[in-house]
């Protein structure tokens, strides 16, 4: 397929400022996915596992829901979705550009739903004789949960949401959907500004392969330290 093609990579150093504002824009919606889907995933999973029946059967709900469409759909529903309701309850003009704001949304609401289930199963590795330890003590079950069973559950359960991080990185290209100028969208159109949608592609390809990579290799030496501590 290459046989004939010749690469021209001379587009790439022009375009370096842009590329970064890209990559700015994609940590930005990668860091604030991982602050709110943890924070909103832990209250999730908390009433997941409340003796509450109504409470434990609409986190549940929220869960499947998010759990059983594609993001790329979530994204979309929230770049229609959101724009309006910022019109209707903060007065914003008609034709304001939020595609930012959207993808935060989005992307907080859906990330929310797996940190749920992998904090769900850290809080359930914890053994449930701590609960009733801390209950012996006097503590509620708030303070069992806040000083006794979550920084357990978190401490056992870091390697899976930096794992879940890393995933969420990669993920934030399909913002694109939103025509939104993440690392991808940026690279996507120096590409085909310039006619040369092959050599961006493949480079931004290399970079999200180094970043991950790295993110990887990093989390398992930090796993390993944890398993020897």
């Amino acid at each position: 397929m290459f046989g004939s093609y010749e690469f021209d990579w001379t587009s790439i150093p022009g375009a370096i400022p842009f590329l970064r504002q890209g990559m700015t824009t994609s940590l930005e919606i990668t860091g604030l996915a991982i602050v709110s889907g943890i924070v909103w995933g832990t209250l999730l999973a908390m009433a997941r596992l409340s003796s509450v029946r109504a409470l434990a059967w609409a986190a549940a709900g929220y869960v499947n829901l998010f759990r059983a469409v594609p993001l790329v759909m979530v994204l979309l529903w929230f770049f229609l979705i959101v724009p309006k309701l910022l019109e209707s309850f903060l007065g914003l003009p008609s034709g304001s550009d939020v595609r930012l704001a959207s993808a935060m949304v989005g992307f907080a609401l859906f990330e929310s739903a797996y940190y749920a289930e992998i904090i769900r199963a850290g809080i359930q590795s914890v053994p449930k004789g701590q609960l009733g330890a801390a209950s012996a003590l006097g503590m509620t079950y708030s303070q069992a949960m806040c000083y006794v069973i979550l920084p357990q559950a978190f401490r056992n359960m870091v390697p899976l949401l930096l794992t879940q991080a890393i995933i969420l990185f990669q993920d934030t290209s399909l913002v694109y959907v939103s025509a939104l100028a993440d690392f991808f969208g940026a690279a996507y159109k120096v590409g085909d500004r310039d006619g040369r949608l092959v050599e961006l592609v493949l480079f931004a390809g290399a970079v999200y392969f180094i970043v991950c990579f790295s993110a990887s290799q990093a989390v398992r030496h930090f796993q390993k330290r944890l398993q020897r501590a």
